[in-house]
């Protein structure tokens, strides 16, 4: 049996190739992989993520859940960062001029599942996550006073 870690794989919609590649792969820093006229394979971090042009009339609206007192995007995805990777990263989108949807902040702060976290949108309207736990070990931690 192999020992390597099993790599995630998302296929998401995008309105303008070109302008994806220059956020993936210009922004982010994502190296691409292989490409035709309808989609672009970008290394996020080692899992293949593929850019998919579609219609703007295609593309999914986003609905939002409420969470902290923010409008979070139901569909979005993203890296789990090192905790001190957090700050370079938020860092990094802002010397970019990306605006984001939900300011860099720091939830359940001193408890369980304490982590950073922002919101950024892609040039087509996707929305990525970026986060970070100062504790690794408890991303799957039950913080049951998190939600009272």
């Amino acid at each position: 049996m192999s020992t390597e870690r099993p790599r995630f794989h998302l296929a998401f919609p995008v309105t303008d190739l070109e302008a994806a590649r220059g956020f993936y792969a210009g922004v982010l820093g994502c190296p691409t992989g292989r490409e035709s006229a309808d989609w672009i394979d970008f290394d996020l971090a080692g899992h293949q993520i593929v850019a998919h042009r579609v219609p703007p009339e295609a593309h999914p609206a986003a609905s939002t859940n409420a969470v902290d007192g923010h409008a979070v995007p139901a569909f979005h995805f993203g890296l789990i960062l090192p905790w001190d990777g957090f700050e370079p990263m938020a860092q990094r989108l802002r010397a970019a001029g990306v605006p984001f949807v939900i300011e860099p902040y720091v939830r359940f702060e001193g408890r369980t599942g304490e982590q950073a976290t922002l919101f950024v949108r892609d040039p087509s309207g996707n929305v990525l996550e970026f986060k970070a736990f100062r504790d690794i070990g408890a991303l799957f931690a039950k913080d049951l006073e998190a939600y009272r």
